[in-house]
């Protein structure tokens, strides 16, 4: 058996993934609701754990702490920065970046890595639960920021520091809270948008029906975890 913990920023992330959960018990804590239960012989532990980096830091770091979790998977959906990836497609992370804090600070100072690398287990597995459901995937960095990137000027010139494949305002603090405690780490996200001038409007069209195809890739990963 394995425990797995699944982080989604928003409820609409998690909704499928929580709804499949068969009789899970709630436990609460510093204000975060995380929901347990067995799931194919794998225990799994859900939290929606809002938007934004120090949700995510916190809620991975409580995972890591209080349920012990052994995996973690970053679900949700992302803004597509690479011109071939289309919305509805998935990006598998090989590393994560903070694209609002000058990497120098965290490369020259604790804890000397601002590159968070993926677990290549849970990337291959990632590939492989994608490849089944017939699924284009994209495997590359994914960037976080505080910021809902929806300018193609700012999108332009993320691409030129970072050459990322996706952004969005979560991955990389769960990537370095993971990496800080050796865990293994993936993030699996659906494209909602495109995160230039248009991005705001193709987020609101595509954001159901992109929560709804990572959910069915992140359950199938636990069951074959």
């Amino acid at each position: 058996m394995k425990m797995i913990g699944i982080i989604g920023a928003m409820p609409s992330e998690l909704k499928d993934i929580q709804s499949a959960q068969v009789n899970p018990v709630k436990t609460k804590i510093a204000g975060y609701e995380f929901y347990e239960s067995m799931h194919n012989g794998n225990k799994i532990i859900t939290v929606c754990c809002g938007i934004g980096k120090v949700n995510a830091g916190i809620c991975t770091q409580i995972l890591i702490d209080k349920f012990q979790v052994e995996q973690i998977i970053n679900t949700g959906i992302a803004g597509g920065m690479k011109p071939d990836i289309k919305i509805l497609e998935i990006v598998i992370s090989t590393s994560v970046l903070s694209h609002d804090l000058d990497s120098h600070f965290l490369n020259d100072y604790p804890p000397y890595h601002a590159e968070f690398e993926a677990d290549s287990n849970l990337q291959k597995l990632a590939k492989s639960v994608c490849d089944e459901k017939q699924i284009i995937t994209h495997a590359g960095k994914i960037i976080s920021g505080d910021i809902f990137v929806t300018d193609s000027a700012v999108k332009a010139n993320l691409v030129k520091q970072h050459n990322p494949y996706a952004v969005d305002m979560e991955t990389s603090a769960i990537g370095q809270c993971a990496w800080r405690n050796q865990i293994p780490f993936v993030s699996v996200r659906c494209i909602s948008d495109l995160a230039d001038d248009d991005g705001a409007m193709s987020f609101d069209e595509f954001e159901k029906i992109a929560v709804k195809r990572v959910a069915e890739i992140v359950l199938t990963m636990c069951e074959k975890a």
